[in-house]
């Protein structure tokens, strides 16, 4: 018990080391949201039952990333650091009192702002799915007010994940999401039989009181559980002008999430689950790959910046930015080679048949298109959040928010009106002749909007923190070259292993594309080595050090 505890309460020092200790437990908890998607396609299928549970979370996730976004880490931490400063009786006091502030006005908050929702949900509910018939709206209004627990635990969570990375104890933080995923994984197998997909619902609050109860002892231990107290109106307010940008960003990206399910309950059943099931499948490597790094290089970021070490700053995010290029570009290409087989293995069951995993995979390959771009905005957006700048990322995101919109209405017309452009998009994604396939303009306008984002943010951030492309010119053309070369190998090796393998079998075409991708990547590896590749002597260096094994680091008075 006594190991038990001191893994989770162990401190991970070093960007790598962090990095890589969220990466792997990202990777464990997107296995698990894997099989989540596989028994959610396997039994109920591309259909009407998850078009109602994805459209279900979209009043919930708005109401999260806006009331939540009180209480965010990523806006909270700079902060909180500010108030602990060297860690002596006062601060600590200071740090105390802050916390339960917070959590006291965010309750309140939040409650105030779900009973409204809830009383008003049918109305919500027509104008996120106009689409849907009567009886799948009853069924969208019900799931959908149960969902309104969710952002209210989930909060509280984002509250005791400031705490966690504060103090570096990335361990509990990037356990969060596995619980979560275990939580809805017990909903669909104890109750997803008997109760349909209500019964999933109930597995979603499940996960998200998980979610929060795997961080209490950790924050207890550090003497930091909020409790209700007097509301400090000019904390609050401090907090809430620093999180308004951020906010309005994130609901700019929301409310296009919701927009694109809006359209998408029009275009025929099962379009929704198709979008939400390739989105979720692009989200992995994003999960892994960007957010772990973005999130291990924030607390950093934030010290360097406050305490003045602009040199310093530039180099975490360099070092970050290049490690995210490196590995994205490769999975890049190699979910745009191997769609088929990721898509077939993953969700191939049950009622989920060959249309859908066509469908799917094609929406797959147009969001991987932006892989990269969404892996760099998320460094960016950090860096510029760390130094305390919140309103550039808002101004670039609700740019390419309108961008996205106007995308996909542009799109949708070429689509619907040209016949030679839908021929083109549905032959080179091989969807031809599958009904439903204009779905597919979703996903696309998606990326669209997405490497647009990128790209402002790179020359914005170039221009306020002078970042020289010159540190990134080199890992951006051999990770391009070793990826082309890699994705080369691999679909060679797909047209090898199509004629042994019996592909219409799950164990044909999981080996298929298994031994595809595992000598496309052993040919990518040496032909970066034969480059003298920065990026693996690395990892290697990082992997050489032992990254689980880490031991504690002290701060010192200026940091944390």
């Amino acid at each position: 018990m006594q190991r038990l505890l001191n893994v989770f309460n162990k401190e991970y020092g070093g960007l790598h080391e962090a990095a890589y200790l969220l990466g792997a437990f990202a990777i464990f908890s997107q296995v698990l949201a894997l099989v989540r998607d596989r028994l959610l396609a396997g039994t109920f299928g591309a259909g009407a039952e998850l078009d109602i549970y994805y459209t279900a979370f979209r009043i919930p996730d708005f109401i999260y990333v806006t009331v939540a976004s009180l209480v965010s880490s990523a806006v909270v931490i700079p902060f909180f650091i500010k108030r602990f400063g060297g860690g002596n009786h006062n601060e600590i006091i200071a740090a105390r009192a802050f916390i339960n502030s917070l959590f006291t006005a965010f309750i309140i908050f939040i409650l105030f702002i779900s009973i409204i929702v809830w009383i008003f949900m049918p109305f919500f509910a027509e104008i996120i799915a106009p689409g849907f018939d009567t009886d799948m709206t009853s069924k969208l209004i019900f799931l959908s007010r149960i969902l309104l627990l969710s952002p209210i635990l989930l909060g509280v969570s984002n509250l005791f994940g400031t705490i966690t990375q504060s103090f570096r104890r990335f361990f509990v933080y990037a356990i969060s999401p596995v619980v979560y995923n275990v939580g809805i994984i017990i909903g669909i197998l104890a109750f997803g039989q008997e109760f349909g997909i209500s019964g999933v619902v109930f597995g979603v609050i499940i996960g998200a009181t998980f979610h929060v109860a795997i961080q209490a002892p950790t924050v207890f231990n550090e003497g930091f559980l909020p409790i209700f107290s007097k509301i400090k109106i000019y904390e609050i307010k401090e907090v809430i002008m620093s999180s308004i940008p951020r906010t309005i960003a994130l609901s700019a990206a929301h409310l296009v999430l919701i927009f694109f399910i809006a359209l998408a309950s029009s275009m025929g059943e099962g379009s929704i689950a198709v979008f939400n099931f390739a989105f979720n499948l692009q989200s992995v490597p994003l999960s892994i790959i960007g957010v772990s790094y973005s999130v291990a290089a924030f607390p950093t970021l934030a010290r360097l910046f406050v305490n003045g070490d602009r040199g310093e700053f530039i180099s975490n995010v360099i070092e970050a930015a290049r490690h995210i290029i490196f590995w994205s570009l490769p999975v890049l290409v190699l979910f745009i080679v191997l769609r088929a087989q990721i898509v077939r293995t993953i969700l191939g069951t049950g009622y989920f048949d060959w249309s859908d995993t066509r469908l799917v995979a094609a929406g797959l390959a147009l969001f991987s298109v932006s892989v990269v771009a969404q892996g760099v905005v998320l460094l960016f957006v950090r860096g510029y959040y760390a130094a305390g700048n919140t309103r550039t990322p808002l101004f670039v995101n609700i740019f390419s928010s309108a961008i996205m919109i106007i995308s996909v209405f542009i799109l949708l017309s070429f689509f619907r009106e040209f016949p030679l452009f839908k021929f083109f998009i549905e032959d080179i994604l091989r969807v031809s002749y599958l009904n439903g396939t204009e779905v597919l303009m979703l996903p696309l306008a998606f990326s669209v909007g997405s490497i647009i984002n990128a790209l402002i943010l790179w020359v914005l951030f170039r221009r306020d923190f002078n970042l020289s492309v010159l540190h990134l010119r080199k890992t951006f053309f051999h990770s391009f070259a070793g990826s082309m070369f890699m994705g080369f190998v691999a679909y060679r090796f797909l047209e090898i292993f199509d004629n042994i393998f019996n592909i219409n079998t799950f164990f044909g075409i999981f080996f298929q594309g298994l031994l595809s991708g595992i000598l496309g990547i052993i040919a990518g590896l040496i032909f970066l080595h034969l480059l003298k590749n920065q990026e693996i002597s690395d990892i290697w260096e990082s992997l050489h050090h032992r990254f689980w094994r880490v031991e504690t680091v002290a701060p010192e008075q200026n940091e944390l």
